[in-house]
């Protein structure tokens, strides 16, 4: 067994219960489900820079080995045996070819060390030869794991809108990624550090979630900070 499924929960960390499961939220913005031993992280993005650079923009191109960085910082801290990517692994479909040696390197050490599941995105329809398993979606334990959320889909875990939270305190603001749930439907924040985030309260998730059963749990820079609904603003 592994030690991970053995140890207490990862500490200052909270846990988001969700359709009768329990998950662990990680500033990073990904979600450990302890009891699968599995990670879970949505809209990694690998090569939006390279792939910005190929259109003549004059862009870093160090998004991807900073968000293999973080992976495999959060794998080695959950002890984690399967990686679920929901999806938009590749910001586009041909970006794995883009790929330099070295974070070609670290992505096959990661393929190599756990199992990797990648769901389809909008970005990355198609399979890409990076090894692990390729789905369009993924059922388990009750749950479905889907790149897109979806209205009327009970236990869909999703990704795809980047979602996040600003909150408002004695006059001032504050916007930073976030988990949000309804006990439905769950959407993470993006993972990859080349991506842009959404507020909540913004157009793109009307309808999306029953309003009373709200639960937003924001990232700040170490910890997550469960957040008051009535503390949302748009903007």
């Amino acid at each position: 067994m592994n030690n991970a499924a053995l140890a207490d929960p990862i500490p200052d960390t909270p846990v988001l219960r969700f359709a009768s499961h329990n998950f662990e939220p990680l500033p990073s913005g990904a979600l450990f489900w302890r009891a699968r031993q599995t990670l879970l992280v949505a809209d990694l993005h690998f090569e939006k820079m390279a792939s910005f650079a190929r259109r003549g923009q004059m862009l870093p191109p160090y998004d991807t080995a900073m968000t293999l960085t973080r992976l495999e910082a959060d794998l080695r801290r959950t002890g984690a045996t399967t990686l679920l990517s929901l999806g938009d692994t590749f910001h586009r479909v041909d970006a794995s070819s883009l790929l330099t040696n070295s974070d070609r390197m670290r992505l096959d050490a990661i393929v190599d060390a756990v199992d990797c599941i990648w769901l389809s995105g909008n970005h990355d329809p198609l399979p890409h030869a990076i090894g692990g398993t390729c789905l369009p979606e993924l059922e388990l334990d009750g749950l479905l794991f889907a790149h897109e959320p979806a209205k009327g889909r009970n236990g869909l875990i999703s990704g795809h809108l980047h979602p996040a939270a600003r909150v408002a305190i004695n006059g001032r603001s504050t916007r930073r990624p976030c988990f949000v749930h309804d006990n439905r439907l769950m959407i993470l924040p993006a993972y990859g550090s080349s991506t842009g985030a959404i507020n909540i309260l913004s157009p793109a998730f009307f309808g999306l979630f029953h309003l009373p059963a709200l639960e937003v749990t924001m990232l700040g820079r170490d910890r997550l900070y469960p957040v008051p609904v009535k503390r949302l603003v748009g903007g």
